[in-house]
């Protein structure tokens, strides 16, 4: 049965015309009852990589996701638990002293909580050591993040992305949750720009997707481990939705946002549940050269997404994953993001 749902959630996630990842992983659930216990194992590909670095791209880009089946088992309709958020005196509690000399936390015109992010340095990438790495993310390089900036304390939220954008893209889609405190899904890197471009419009400050570099220094947030709470992958399902503590239990969508621990820098989900759109195209690393503030094209035909999502593997949500990139224009089930505030000179 998990199986024909996965293959179900895989015609979703792919986009037409994009290769598969070749890697498999396997997936094992027991159910003990009393003192019987039963034990299935299934192998399927990892959906949460849309084109491996030596695939061949698509010539294309689609207008829509197919039309798929409906779920073998449909997400019961159920009442929406109210989040517990975050207020600016309590994010201030879980902030740094970096972060406190920056400033306090803001909450703008549509219910956003937003804390400073510090500048710094950082190592960009995954070491040669790290045998769960791929290619893409080496040589492991020194970059430096020149300004700080604000950045979204949670994943843009249903109800945040509607009141800007006047817009439901995820509405009656397939394995979704709807509700004011999810994330919004099915956006396209394209809805995602002009969301900040509005934002910007409405405030009179200025709001953008982060760089990849600028996300990946943020979920870092100062460590140089393997995760943002450090090398311990049993330690993941405290931070982060992802295959086995969602999709493999029958919670196959998003789930409501911040219900997890937070990285040091007081941001919730910065390990799976969506993924999370960049502003910046993939940028080959290269050389030992401190890079200040890198980005890939800006206008470009692919669109780098990080942080992996509810289906992905635990090894696709890691600080240096660079596994999801997609074409612009697909709206799908596991695409959302977060948004950076420009702090003004």
């Amino acid at each position: 049965m998990e199986t024909i749902r996965y293959l179900a959630l895989l015609i979703v996630v792919m986009p037409l015309g994009c290769a598969k990842e070749k890697s498999s992983a396997t997936a094992t659930t027991s159910t003990n009852m009393g003192s019987s216990s039963e034990t299935s194992t299934s192998t399927t590909s990892d959906p949460g990589n849309f084109v491996e670095e030596d695939a061949v791209k698509p010539t294309e880009t689609p207008s829509e996701i197919p039309t798929i089946p409906e779920p073998v088992e449909p997400i019961p309709a159920e009442p929406v638990p109210a989040v517990k958020m975050l207020d600016v005196v309590a994010a201030k509690k879980q902030m740094t002293a970096d972060q406190v000399a920056l400033g306090d936390p803001v909450v703008n015109s549509v219910g956003m909580l937003l804390v400073p992010i510090p500048a710094g340095d950082f190592q960009m990438g995954s070491p040669n050591s790290d045998g769960s790495a791929r290619s893409g993310e080496k040589p492991q390089h020194p970059v430096k993040i020149t300004n700080p900036f604000y950045l979204g304390v949670y994943e843009v939220t249903q109800a945040q992305y509607e009141k800007v954008m006047e817009a439901r893209p995820w509405q009656q889609k397939k394995y979704v949750k709807e509700g004011p405190d999810y994330p919004a899904a099915y956006v396209t890197w394209a809805n995602a720009v002009e969301f900040c471009r509005k934002l910007s419009e409405e405030e009179g400050v200025e709001y953008l997707l982060p760089t990849e570099a600028q996300w990946e220094y943020a979920c870092r947030a100062g460590t140089t481990t393997v995760y943002s709470f450090g090398d311990d992958e049993s330690e993941l399902e405290q931070y982060a939705w992802y295959d086995e503590n969602a999709f493999y239990t029958s919670q196959d969508y998003a789930h409501l946002v911040g219900q997890k621990l937070p990285n040091p820098w007081s941001l919730y989900d910065m390990h799976g549940n969506v993924f999370e759109w960049c502003r910046d195209a993939t940028r080959q690393y290269s050389g030992e050269t401190v890079l200040s503030d890198p980005a890939g094209p800006l206008q470009a035909r692919e669109g780098v997404m990080r942080g992996g999502a509810f289906y992905s593997l635990s090894n696709n949500t890691r600080s240096a994953d660079r596994g999801g990139r997609f074409q612009p224009v697909p709206r799908n089930v596991s695409l959302g993001f977060r948004v950076v505030r420009v702090i003004s000179e």
